[in-house]
């Protein structure tokens, strides 16, 4: 019985557990809106001609009249070199860009685009109902918006034990 005693009051003594534990709660709402956009290259004016068995005043491009205008095409006159005989003839003219006014940004939104050769455009998103919330008990409450919207919602319960 005394051994058991012992065993028992040794016990007692034994030194309490050091455990560290941390728990972490932690939330986040994200809530994206897309911008408008457009990217815009300005084209130029080319003319090219080719043929054979062809007499030619050659045609070319006329200069614009001012910095934002495009040039212009300048026919030329052609005739077959030899009645009769095979020919061929090619002219191609592609008319370039002007410059036009600026563009208004109002509101977000762009009431006109350029009107360029090589044109990319993005609509702007539109937030109409877009929200998000969550409580403490971690419950989401996300709101979808208009086109070009995103709502994200994360909530992270986190526990270490050392």
């Amino acid at each position: 019985m005394k051994k058991l005693a012992l065993l028992f009051g040794m016990l007692l003594l034994a030194a309490p557990a050091h455990a560290d534990l941390t728990h972490k709660l932690s939330t986040s709402v994200q809530l994206t809106v897309d911008a408008a956009a457009s990217q815009a290259t300005r084209l130029g004016s080319t003319y090219s001609v080719s043929g054979n068995n062809v007499s030619a005043t050659l045609g070319g491009l006329t200069a614009p009249a001012s910095a934002t205008d495009a040039a212009t095409m300048n026919s030329g006159t052609y005739t077959q070199t030899t009645d009769g005989s095979a020919f061929s003839f090619s002219e191609s003219f592609n008319g370039g860009d002007a410059i036009p006014t600026g563009t208004t940004i109002s509101s977000g939104v762009a009431a006109s685009l350029p009107a360029f050769g090589s044109v990319t455009t993005t609509s702007g998103g539109v937030a109409g109902s877009l929200g998000g919330t969550i409580n403490s008990a971690g419950t989401m409450a996300l709101t979808a918006g208009g086109a070009g919207t995103s709502a994200t919602g994360q909530f992270v319960s986190e526990i270490t034990i050392r």
